[in-house]
């Protein structure tokens, strides 16, 4: 045989070699790449689990003094208090009840199902789980009808919140529980898939990428904790519902958006959202699963108020011989668990520049919590946050120029109305 058929032989040969995986791929993908075929896959095994919570807040009648801001809702939502410009309320205002929804996402074959706190928080009376008198909250499953849920617990701590179907046999067998990722393994430019409720749009599925882990946005929770950061579009309806990540696993709950607003009201997606990290949620589970309401007080803690150093005028922190970095004790509480270990309040207050009432100076300034530095309050209160009653933390403690290392031993403590009562 010539030289040259051979060759074609050989490159024959080696094209169908290649050509039959390829092929038999196409056909059984239909056309799909890899990469589309993986999120495809994703969205068809957990696409049935996210449901759309909807909720009814029953209206009421608000009384008495106070202040109102007329903006939009839709503008005020995505303002800090300091910017709401309020003017004066009349004396007895009626708001008529009005109808919210979200996203959730089933975690067990018990028929529990995870979302926001802020998604339900209008329906509930007042510090408890319990809906009030004309409120509603009901779910419902991809194509399906609305079904009762009862609330189990919330945390508005982590902006976290645990359903239960009213009759668990509601459950759908095509509902597969969603399993939590690992948040430490997540790295930036890794897939990142969310399925929700966007503007009531059922079963939306929109991708992207992580864009950073660790990141930090006020307004979200009790307490600043790190939080993933990703541009798959969210929008409104989509708070409650998972991102996942290339395996099926949770990377986290989706949570809260910095918008566009348009003039009409219309909120959008800017390409960047946050979500309640997936280890947040593992850690926080079992709360909820205990059920109630899961709060600050609520929780095992110092017993202390706190400022950041910082806020202090470098010539002032100078003058007084404060350190640069730290948090500073303002009040300690009485019975709690910093006053037990020694911790001492302030003992006289100065006048700031721009500032009207005296500022107490602090006595002790906490700069790290078991050798680990603390730079800022929110260090400090995500630290001690996920720590449980009788947890024992060592603090480095700056006094009248000294360092000391004080044990304090974490316990709860009832405000003074909860005594009261």
């Amino acid at each position: 045989m010539p030289r040259d058929s051979k060759l074609k032989q050989a490159v024959l040969a080696l094209m169908l070699a290649v050509a039959v995986p390829l092929g038999s791929v196409q056909a059984q993908d239909e056309g799909l790449l890899e990469y589309e075929q993986n999120t495809v896959d994703i969205v068809r095994t957990y696409g049935p689990s996210v449901v759309a919570v909807d909720v009814v807040i029953a209206g009421r009648t608000v009384s008495g003094g106070g202040q109102f801001s007329p903006m939009p809702d839709f503008f005020r939502e995505f303002l800090p208090p300091q910017f709401q410009f309020p003017f004066q309320q009349p004396q007895e205002m009626q708001i008529p009840s009005r109808e919210t929804a979200g996203s959730g996402f089933v975690v067990d074959a018990d028929g529990h199902i995870m979302t926001n706190y802020h998604v339900i928080a209008g329906a509930l009376e007042e510090g408890t789980v319990t809906v009030s008198e004309g409120s509603s909250v009901t779910v419902a499953f991809p194509g399906g009808e609305s079904l009762p849920v009862e609330v189990i617990g919330v945390s508005s701590i982590y902006d976290l919140a645990l359903l239960r179907l009213a009759d668990p046999s509601d459950l759908p067998e095509s509902a597969v529980p969603i399993e939590l990722g690992d948040t430490d393994s997540l790295r930036p430019g890794q897939k990142a898939i969310a399925i929700g409720n966007p503007f009531g749009f059922e079963s939306t599925v929109t991708m992207g990428i992580v864009s950073a882990v660790g990141r930090h946005f006020p307004y979200i929770g009790e307490v600043e904790f790190p939080l993933v950061q990703t541009d798959a579009p969210i929008n409104p309806g989509n708070s409650g519902g998972p991102l996942l990540d290339s395996s099926g696993r949770l990377i986290g709950v989706n949570t809260a958006i910095i918008p566009t607003v348009s003039a009409t009201g219309d909120r959008g997606n800017l390409g960047i959202g946050f979500a309640v990290p997936a280890d947040i949620v593992a850690s926080t589970l079992p709360d909820l699963r205990a059920g109630g309401v899961h709060s600050i007080p609520t929780r095992p803690r110092l017993g202390i108020s706190i400022r950041d150093i910082d806020s202090f005028p470098a010539e002032v922190r100078e003058q007084l011989g404060l350190p640069d970095e730290g948090v500073g004790v303002m009040e300690v509480e009485a019975g709690g668990a910093a006053e037990e270990a020694g911790l001492r309040n302030p003992s006289f207050s100065i006048t700031l520049p721009g500032i009207q009432q005296p500022v107490p100076v602090p006595a002790d300034v906490i700069t790290a919590v078991n050798g680990e530095p603390v730079g800022s309050a929110s260090q400090l209160q995500s630290r001690i946050v996920r720590l449980g009653e009788g947890d024992t933390v060592t603090l480095t403690v700056w006094r009248a120029g000294e360092e000391l290392e004080i044990d304090v031993t974490l316990k709860v403590v009832p405000d003074s109305s909860e005594e009261a009562d």
